[in-house]
């Protein structure tokens, strides 16, 4: 049995405990209601038939929500003694999860209650279950209806009312209630890029000029020998794929057909067969490989496609189980409903020290009611997309946002997605940067965070091989970022470092400093204004709401997310050697870090060790010890 059986064999094991049911005052559960239906605008069409048959995903709390807050935002500030020291899954549900007590109440709440359990967590954050609609009706105190969709040609249903339980343990939220949103591919079908030269300033070396593996690599990692390995990458998919399609891929790149192993978990009832957006789920795999092919493992969490049923499978399970199985890099390209539950299981990556890659949709600019899950999370990195240019010898040339309205695709899927959240404030990452050029907000959560090339990039996506060649979307992009960051954990590990985890604090202290020109292409050319937002966004210098920071300069990016930007500097008195002032190699004299500390920076004294010097310091800095007491002078 692998690693990874073993940890799914834990994951479904779990004890029924005879407790008795826990009697208390009704909770009022709140966000399950859509808010067209909640503002009454929508008359119900009916009722959902007493018998048809629903999958609920029911999500306890964390324990000490605040303390966790308090913890992600040390554990990403340098200087801070938390600063990287990264839980691990059991750590966290010791530390953060639901008690034992609590989770055994809901198991017996749901027993008497007559629900049918399909599935635990060992974090005991999640329960699975399946009811009928007169048992959801009866349980949770709700009239579930049908509505006409309000932009979509279908009918969809909801509960009347918020849900509430007569349960004395707190309930975080009960996902499969309502199919509002459906889960679903960013793009609504491929779309292939138009013919153009092949090689030369236009585009890459593959057919219609589209970019392969070794092209990408050149324009956005030259001379980096780093591949991945070592690493583990995850990829939430609502579709399976197939294999021929990616050794394919493999073969037209020059590519080792079994460099990379490919390990697929199949969720809530998927089958393993390829459904009708099986491309998206094979492009989202050459795209991780093509950018890290050494990456020892490739983990794709299959959920299944919505049927005609149109039953909204929540993303939990899959995005619950690779918080568990602790891949550093992890990537979507496929809306779906984020609530409450979804919040907290990102928050446990960050906390874990694992990054979270989402395509920004190719939706363009975005406000109000028009931003759609899960792009506005705050533990979320969101890639944007551009159209690259390489020069003739294959080098990187420039870089425009990405904008190629497609009148088939109705004109609203073929621009680099961005815009302001109506729902999240602004994070404290993301505090302290001039929206005034870019039309940002100084209060709400702005987006993208990154981007990369999402036009004409070499993809298989057609099992009859007709259709490959150029790829669009910002799909491509967000595979392509978890693998450049696969890049940057292995080169992390080879120093003796942690993993960089959520990207964000790094990537906005990287874009305020000095180096951001030095590790970040900055898009300044171009627009992704659509139908929906006709005067939103607008490229700018710097951040903006179009391709965020930009596009990686390789290896000095690489090297930036490795040694914990934001001014943090190693001292270790009586190291062997002067040291550069790395977690690997310190400096050991204080005078030496405090003469490489910019101002308002940290020193991070490795101890425990004892230094006779004296000296006087005259800028602001920040310094700790971690392992033991430092001591400084007599």
């Amino acid at each position: 049995m692998n690693k990874l059986s073993q940890m799914a064999a834990s994951l479904v094991l779990f004890v029924l405990c005879t407790l008795p049911a826990q009697a208390a005052e009704r909770q009022i559960l709140q966000g399950h209601v859509p808010k067209a239906v909640a503002d009454g605008k929508l008359p119900s069409t009916g009722r959902l038939p007493a018998t048809k048959i629903l999958p609920l995903v029911i999500g306890l709390p964390f324990r000490d929500p605040q303390g966790l807050t308090t913890f992600l935002k040390d554990v990403y500030t340098p200087g801070n003694p938390n600063f990287r020291m990264f839980l691990t899954f059991g750590q966290f549900t010791e530390k953060f999860g639901p008690t034992e007590q609590d989770y055994q109440g809901l198991l017996e709440f749901a027993r008497t209650n007559g629900l049918t359990v399909t599935g635990t967590s060992t974090n005991r954050k999640l329960l699975d279950l399946k009811a009928s609609v007169a048992d959801i009706e009866r349980v949770f105190h709700v009239t579930m209806r049908v509505y006409q969709h309000p932009t979509e040609g279908r009918t969809f249903f909801a509960p009347d009312v918020e849900p509430s339980l007569d349960l004395a343990v707190p309930v975080l939220h009960i996902s499969g209630l309502d199919n509002y949103i459906i889960p679903h591919r960013i793009k609504s079908k491929p779309v292939a890029a138009p013919e153009g030269p092949n090689g030369g300033a236009q585009g890459g070396s593959g057919s219609g000029g589209s970019f392969l593996s070794q092209d990408l690599r050149t324009a956005y990692v030259p001379g980096v020998s780093l591949t991945g390995s070592g690493q583990w990458l995850g990829l939430l998919e609502y579709d399976a794929y197939y294999t021929d399609l990616i050794q394919d891929y493999l073969i037209v790149n020059g590519l080792p057909l079994y460099g990379v192993t490919i390990e697929n978990w199949e969720l809530d009832g998927a089958s393993g067969n390829p459904g009708p957006d099986y491309g998206e789920c094979d492009v989202d795999i050459e795209m991780a490989i093509a950018m890290a092919p050494g990456l020892d493992m490739v983990i794709v969490y299959e959920l299944p496609t919505p049927s005609s049923d149109q039953i909204a499978i929540p993303p939990d399970d899959a995005l619950n189980l690779m918080a568990a199985q602790g891949a550093y890099q992890l990537s979507s390209s496929w809306e779906y409903q984020v609530t409450a539950t979804t919040d907290e299981i990102f928050q446990e990556m960050a906390a874990q020290g694992q990054s979270f890659f989402q395509a920004s949709g190719d939706g363009g600019g975005r406000t109000g009611t028009n931003v759609f899950s899960p792009f506005d999370d705050p533990y979320i990195t969101l890639v944007g997309g551009t159209e690259l240019t390489t020069n003739p010898n294959g080098s990187y040339g420039s870089e425009v946002v990405y904008n190629d309205p497609n009148p088939s695709q109705g004109n609203y899927y073929s621009y680099s997605g961005g815009g302001i959240s109506p729902t999240y404030a602004i994070p404290w990452w993301q505090q302290g940067i001039s929206m005034s050029a870019n039309g940002g907000s100084t209060t709400m959560r702005n987006m993208p965070d990154v981007a990369m090339v999402a036009y004409n990039v070499f993809a298989f996506y057609s099992e009859t091989g007709t259709k490959s060649g150029g790829y669009n979307g910002t799909s491509v992009a967000a595979p392509l970022w978890a693998g450049f960051m696969a890049l940057v954990n292995q080169q992390a590990g080879m120093d003796g470092l942690p993993s960089i985890g959520f990207a964000n604090p790094a990537i906005y202290a990287i874009g305020r400093g000095s180096s951001y020109s030095s590790c970040f292409h900055d898009i300044t050319s171009g627009n992704n204004e659509n139908p929906l937002s006709p005067t939103a966004f607008s490229a700018v210098t710097g951040y903006d709401l179009c391709t965020g920071w930009g596009t990686p300069k390789g290896q000095a990016l690489i090297n930036a997310l490795c040694s914990t930007p934001g001014g943090l500097i190693y001292v270790q008195f009586g190291n062997s050697s002067p040291g550069n002032g790395t977690w690997a190699s310190p400096y050991n004299t204080m005078a030496l870090g405090v003469a490489a500390v910019p101002a308002i920076g940290a020193i991070m004294i490795k101890g425990p060790c004892t230094s006779a010097e004296t000296m006087t310091i005259s800028k602001p800095m920040t310094i700790n010890a971690e392992g033991g007491a430092g001591s400084i002078g007599d």
